[in-house]
């Protein structure tokens, strides 16, 4: 790694930390149990709305009814969504004229944006009119984020509560999340983004002349647009100058900004945030960067506040450091080190020099390496899944680190609540095998952790893994999955493992070498995402619902310290562990497979 590596790595983490510091303390008012001077502020717009939806904002939720509000208002966001798509050549705000999507395409596109994970199979410049994007997709962008916060402050109330039934209101949580928290960080990211040259418009394509005109051969097509091909069965083409190139517009400015601060990671355009007009400059790239982890490392401390003990939101936040900070050294090292097969070739005497630049392959010029593997890992850290560079592009190991933080259960920052909630349910397994160490009932937050907790958070690590290996096989098993893999050997499996891996993690970032717009990747990965992000919370809730009835049990000189280097230690372990020892073996076909092949 060179300085210039370290100096951006490390600016990052410093403004970062002086950031999610008063955003946490921020989050814990705004959720807080009594009135205070934040929710006060839009008291009267929050009873009218809880008004006009028949909410009783007074109503203290046990866990299954919070865990039905949640689903039940994700699948109408579902059908909504579904709906946009399948419409939308009939609804304004389409300049041009863009068709229905498919069936499968579209219930793919709508489980995505509402699991958090926008998994696109579409380029959306080519695909979705500008309604869909803001009305369907952006608005999911909220929700889904929404939710995700919603489930993670009903699972620190858990813990904060003694001998309660309730956990909250899923409403009221829902509401505050996005009137308090998402809209007008939201707003003030989108200005911010604007500033650097990211559109917001409402313009049709623009055609402007290129600077150099030049020929290509255009495929010849019959009246039903079929491609015309000649006796040997070669596609017929004739010569065909290009003259004008087309400018994509749009309202992208204020999707990006929700799709970087609510971890969702769904691009306006079909390059994400490669595309000049999602992310043009370096500081539009380190704002989205910023984005990414400010409310997930915020909802730490703000665990830390809500439960009366803010060293143990600080211990959870320096455990997701811990990890988070060598694997971006890892891959940025990687990528420094260029493309091991041209080490093998006697090409050129000089090669080691042709590579000083490192793996540019799949980069932009205006971020590189440095920049362009910073956020590799922090996208794929926080279950965002937005892009600043082509992960298929990225070197074998490069490749391998962010496969791998997705699949340590997408807890390090993870998505906005989700990663928060999954890194508890590795807390409640990292206690109780503390407690199996000493002899002892294990205890976490004043809480004892019994039998019933214990199964909720073994449920909620262990579907996703289950899932990923599940499905992986299914896929490399069925033709017309192999089929659509771009590169053979390995990096095809690699493709394949990713996909899968990507979907479950609802992370939705890709290896660009797999074709995924056909029936059964679509309806593969709908599954993978629908029941990995529902189970988990679904499991949390109930945990959470259990710990909130029981009483609080003062420390004795037998509690392990949840605050101290050791546990932070032990936490790190577990999630690693767990990863490590579930993934090896296909990271082995995969990623590592191709390292060794490709350096020797």
């Amino acid at each position: 790694m060179t300085a210039n590596d370290f100096v951006q790595i490390g600016i990052y983490l410093v403004v970062l930390l002086l950031l999610i510091k008063p955003m946490g303390s921020y989050m814990a008012h705004v959720f807080a149990d009594k009135p205070n001077r934040i929710t006060r502020v839009g008291a009267g717009f929050e009873r009218l709305l809880y008004r006009l939806c028949g909410v009783n904002a007074e109503e203290d939720m046990g866990w299954k009814r919070y865990a039905i509000a949640m689903l039940l208002f994700n699948v109408c966001g579902m059908v909504a969504v579904y709906a946009f798509q399948r419409l939308q050549q009939w609804l304004p705000l389409n300049p041009q004229h863009f068709p229905a999507l498919s069936p499968d395409l579209s219930i793919n596109t709508a489980i995505s944006f509402i699991t958090n994970t926008n998994w696109q199979a579409y380029s959306g410049e080519s695909a979705m009119s500008y309604l869909t994007q803001m009305a369907a997709l952006a608005v999911q962008n909220f929700m889904s984020a929404a939710t995700g916060i919603a489930v993670a402050i009903a699972v620190i109330r858990g813990f904060a509560r003694k001998t309660v039934k309730g956990i909250g209101n899923f409403w009221v949580d829902l509401t505050r999340t996005t009137l308090y928290v998402l809209m007008p960080i939201s707003f003030l990211l989108a200005m911010l983004l604007v500033s650097q040259g990211v559109i917001q418009n409402f313009k049709a394509y623009v055609d402007v002349p290129v600077v150099q005109t030049s020929t290509y051969a255009n495929p010849v097509t019959d009246a039903a647009g079929n491609p015309v091909k000649d006796a040997s069965g070669n596609a017929v083409t004739k010569p065909a100058q290009l003259t004008t190139e087309t400018l994509p517009m749009g309202p992208a400015a204020s999707q990006i900004a929700i799709k970087m601060l609510g971890t969702n990671g769904g691009g306006f355009f079909g390059a994400n945030s490669a595309h000049p007009y999602e992310n043009p400059t370096p500081f539009s790239n380190f704002l989205q960067m910023l984005a990414i982890f400010l409310i997930p490392g915020g909802l730490c401390l703000t665990f830390g506040q809500m439960v009366g003990d803010k060293r143990q939101g600080w211990a959870i936040l320096v455990t997701m450091l811990v990890i988070f900070i060598p694997l971006a050294i890892g891959v940025t090292v990687a990528e420094q080190a260029g493309n091991p097969i041209l080490h093998t070739l006697s090409i050129d005497q000089h090669v080691s020099a042709l590579q000083s630049g490192g793996n540019m392959e799949g980069k932009e010029t205006r971020f590189g390496i440095a920049a362009s593997s910073l956020f590799t890992a922090i996208t794929t850290a926080a279950s965002c899944g937005a892009v600043n560079n082509m992960h298929d592009s990225l070197t074998p190991l490069g490749g391998l680190v962010p496969m791998w933080l997705i699949q340590l259960g997408e807890v390090i920052f993870g998505g906005v609540g989700s990663g928060f909630y999954g890194m508890m349910a590795f807390a409640v397994v990292a206690v109780f095998i503390a407690g199996l160490m000493v002899g002892r009932t294990p205890e976490y937050i004043g809480k004892k952790i019994e039998a019933y907790e214990m199964k909720m958070a073994s449920l909620a690590v262990l579907i996703p893994c289950a899932l990923v290996v599940i499905c992986t096989a299914i896929a490399v098993m069925t033709p017309a999955a192999t089929a659509t893999v771009g590169n053979p050997g390995a990096h095809g499996f690699s493709e394949i493992l990713y996909a899968v891996t990507s979907a479950t993690g609802n992370n939705g970032s890709a290896f660009g070498g797999l074709s995924a717009n056909i029936p059964f990747w679509n309806v593969m990965l709908s599954v993978c995402m629908f029941w990995s992000r529902y189970t988990l919370p679904i499991a949390m809730l109930a945990l959470a619902g259990s710990l909130a009835a029981k009483k609080h049990v003062p420390a004795s000189a037998g509690t392990l310290p949840t605050h101290t280097p050791l546990f932070v230690t032990l936490l790190a372990s577990v999630v690693i562990v767990v990863g490590a020892l579930t993934f090896l073996p296909a990271l082995a076909l995969g990623p590592i497979a191709e390292y060794l092949m490709s350096a020797h």
